[in-house]
């Protein structure tokens, strides 16, 4: 399957952020996610059809069902995007630290 999406735009609907979550624990089918949402089951659909264009979503057929699981290994890109930011605000609380240490001290 080509990636015809950012996984960032993917993750940019406040919808598909919550699918993401919702099968975060556990595989669940189409009509499992779309029950926990308020859109209709087409628009339920084509989110899950977007996450999984861009390979968010993995997706196992069992029977006459198909399960939709999370790809860590896709999710792992965003953290490991999101791991630069993690840094530089490290490295200012640590600074912020240093000097709210020194102005205590005296």
């Amino acid at each position: 399957m080509d990636t015809r999406r950012d996984i960032f735009q993917a993750i940019a609907d406040p919808t598909r952020r919550a699918i993401l979550l919702l099968i975060a624990s556990q595989a669940m089918t189409p009509n499992a996610i779309a029950a926990h949402f308020n859109s209709s089951r087409q628009a339920v659909s084509k989110h899950i059809k977007i996450l999984s264009e861009c390979e968010l979503l993995l997706q196992q057929q069992s029977g006459r069902e198909i399960y939709y699981q999370l790809n860590p290994l896709k999710m792992k890109e965003i953290d490991e995007w999101l791991q630069k930011f993690r840094e530089l605000w490290d490295e200012r609380f640590n600074e912020l630290d240093k000097i709210l240490l020194t102005m205590k001290s005296k």
